[in-house]
């Protein structure tokens, strides 16, 4: 979906104002509470990425921004715009595509431009070509700010970085962009600060560097033979680190973070493995990933599966949650 709605009136952003900001922002749909009081801001000219899995709230604050939906609680101002107050001035000043390209297949790009900008008063494609027409689309009125709700969605990844390419050029011409994602890689090779969000809350904030350094310096990371003595494993090691070990059953791979007392545990860890006779391999250390501050703040990988409910919605699997 690509939205550009033209106004005359001149957005009100600057005198160090944030570009999007978000005080307190609430709603609930019905008894699931998709917004529990959500603080982001983000400056003019950069890219902020909301991380979070399906369900965490994200579409629901991009849809309250850019004044689909009204919040219930809380405050947000985009473009110096509040977003209840004055919705109808901020229009002018932002676009949106949403998760979904709004591409007619029957018209040509050029035709689905020129029926955007007759829309808002100014063949078939691949998924990458569908994106670049719909994210064309909602630039076509020349917005300040950008909100993309997961672009690179069902893409190849051929399609994905070609859209990053876009982005960062859409940016470097000054405009301000917040980025949903569920795709570490992505928040991290994007976004200048990133917001992570889980259950309608922010968990944690600030740039890729400084959220991996809430992990701890580095992991040592070994993969075990044998899955069966994975939990043997990660009994030997358990105290090893400066926090507790994290075993994955399906790939066989312990994650010890180890801040910087790298090659004095890492002597000890193989010592302890090699006297209980467990077999290991890639024993080695790497910096964290955004998908180790993921997994240590919430227990969850970003990227979680969804399942049906018995309703048949698709939902986490975890409690109930609002949109995306």
């Amino acid at each position: 979906m690509a939205v550009q709605i033209n106004a005359q009136t001149a957005p009100r952003g600057g005198n160090g104002r944030p570009a999007i900001l978000a005080e307190e922002l609430a709603k609930s749909f019905g008894d699931v509470r998709a917004l529990d009081g959500i603080h982001v801001q983000a400056q003019p000219g950069t890219i902020l990425g909301m991380l979070g899995p399906n369900g965490a709230g994200k579409t629901t604050a991009v849809r309250i921004f850019t004044t689909l939906l009204r919040p219930d609680g809380g405050r947000a101002e985009v473009a110096g715009f509040d977003v209840v107050r004055d919705a109808v001035q901020l229009r002018g000043a932002i676009g949106l595509a949403g998760q979904y390209a709004a591409i007619d297949e029957t018209l040509t790009g050029r035709e689905n431009l020129e029926l955007v900008g007759v829309l808002y008063h100014l063949g078939k494609y691949s998924g990458g070509m569908r994106r670049r027409l719909d994210l064309a689309a909602s630039l076509v009125g020349r917005p300040t700010v950008l909100f993309l709700d997961e672009p690179t969605t069902g893409l190849d990844p051929r399609g994905r970085f070609g859209l990053w390419e876009v982005i960062r050029e859409i940016v470097s011409d000054g405009t301000t962009l917040l980025l949903t994602t569920q795709y570490m890689e992505e928040a991290e090779q994007l976004a200048h600060r990133i917001s992570v969000i889980d259950l309608g809350r922010v968990i944690a904030e600030g740039t890729a560097d400084e959220l991996k350094d809430q992990v701890g310096g580095e992991i040592l990371e070994f993969r075990v033979a044998d899955r069966s003595r994975l939990a043997d494993a990660v009994g030997e090691v358990f105290a090893c680190g400066i926090g507790a070990p994290q075993a994955d059953n399906e790939t066989g791979i312990v994650r010890i973070p180890v801040g910087g007392q790298g090659s004095g545990i890492l002597a000890t860890v193989a010592t302890r493995l090699a006297n209980a006779s467990i077999d290991v391999t890639d024993l080695a250390f790497h910096r964290p990933s955004l998908d180790d501050v993921f997994l240590a703040l919430t227990g969850h990988a970003a990227e979680e599966a969804e399942e049906e409910n018995a309703d048949g919605k698709r939902g986490r699997k975890r409690g109930k949650r609002g949109e995306g």
